[in-house]
């Protein structure tokens, strides 16, 4: 038997859009966390590695100080086709595993914990991406926790 080396496909090509250093403008809806929406900033680092995983580093600042890290991997499952995410943030807890799909150009990410499902989509534009974080607890409809717009950085 034989073993040949995979090789990134066009499930990899996709996630590498997430590559590049980004700046973004973030708004937090969730008002369990705050009764007012809060305005934040935000850097996010992404690098390819290897042609196969999505590496990022995200930062979230207000009033110029960090409030909030958080570091993700982005991956394709060819056996389960399907996307993979797995985050690990500044809030601890053992860190979340959610699985996607894409449509066009929307890279949407869906897992379930004890506060519920929560969904995590990505808009690809020619300039960057928006994102958008929501909860529906207890089977519930969807409520958006934040939206953010991310550019190139200077």
């Amino acid at each position: 038997m034989t073993f040949t080396m995979p090789r990134p496909g066009p499930e990899h090509a996709f996630l590498a859009r997430m590559a590049g250093r980004f700046t973004g403008r973030e708004t937090m809806c969730n008002p369990a966390w705050s009764p007012e929406m809060q305005e934040h900033t935000s850097t996010v680092t992404a690098r390819v590695l290897d042609g196969f995983f999505v590496v990022t580093d995200y930062e979230q600042s207000s009033a110029g100080r960090v409030t909030f890290r958080g570091h993700g991997v982005y991956g394709w499952d060819p056996h389960a086709s399907r996307y993979m995410m797995y985050w690990f943030d500044s809030m601890g807890g053992p860190g979340g595993v959610a699985t996607g799909t894409v449509e066009g150009d929307v890279l949407t990410f869906e897992n379930t914990s004890p506060l519920g499902r929560q969904r995590y989509r990505y808009t690809f534009g020619a300039d960057g991406y928006t994102f958008e974080m929501a909860l529906a607890p207890d089977g519930g409809d969807w409520t958006t926790l934040m939206t953010g717009d991310y550019r190139p950085a200077p």
